[in-house]
């Protein structure tokens, strides 16, 4: 049988980078990790309940930076409505986000700063792909109908290639299936291709459904 491997983890160190990026004592190391989790979970958590549209505001990663006296929060968002709010209540809103990942850190001597990167081509990003393509199985749009919609959005915003997944009782038939689309080259096994990946869930009336999406946006040289 084929081998499975995560394609992130497969390129680290070539095409793909850390989201966390410190250094700790190896007695410590496990608390650095765990307040990561925690200021991520925090975070999203944030975001899922302020959020309007459920095509906004979605996030792409989080990356934390520590140094001596600072820690680093950078959240890439993909079409952020709090860019376009007054500056007072974005101020605001950001002031009430630092204060609730304040209470979940464990270096409290280091200075927290929090910043939002607005990404651009949102549709190459699979975690935007994913939330789109889970907020049209929630409306009960056929699921290859999705599938092919989801596709079309990257192919306008530059993807070289697309593969998407889906699993589950689909359709609510009564036997779990898995079915898939593919839209020009996806090179799992060349390590120099930048793939990008994600895996979610999404809840459904006949139950829970798995996606999973592979971009591939460029080639590295």
């Amino acid at each position: 049988m084929g081998q499975k491997i995560n394609p992130l983890g497969f390129r680290l160190g070539t095409t793909q980078n850390h989201h966390s990026i410190w250094f700790e004592e190896p007695k410590k190391y496990c608390e650095g990790l765990q307040e990561d989790q925690k200021i991520r979970d925090c975070i999203k958590n944030y975001i899922d309940n302020h959020r309007v549209s459920p095509l906004q505001d979605l996030i792409s990663r989080i990356q934390i930076e520590k140094s001596i006296d600072l820690v680093q929060v950078i959240i890439y968002l993909g079409f952020p409505a709090l860019e376009s709010e007054p500056p007072e209540i974005k101020a605001a809103k950001m002031k009430e986000l630092k204060g609730n990942v304040e209470k979940v850190r464990h270096s409290g001597n280091r200075d927290l700063q929090i910043l939002i990167r607005k990404i651009g081509n949102p549709y190459r990003d699979p975690k935007i792909l994913a939330a789109y393509l889970a907020d049209q199985l929630k409306q009960r749009v056929s699921f290859r109908k999705a599938m092919k919609k989801t596709i079309q959005k990257a192919q306008k915003d530059y993807a070289k290639g697309i593969q998407v997944q889906i699993a589950g009782r689909i359709d609510g038939k009564e036997i779990a299936s898995v079915e898939w689309l593919r839209k020009g080259r996806v090179s799992l096994q060349t390590i120099r291709t930048k793939i990008d990946f994600c895996s979610t869930t999404v809840g459904t009336i006949h139950g829970v459904l798995g996606i999973k999406i592979w971009v591939f946006a460029n080639r590295e040289s």
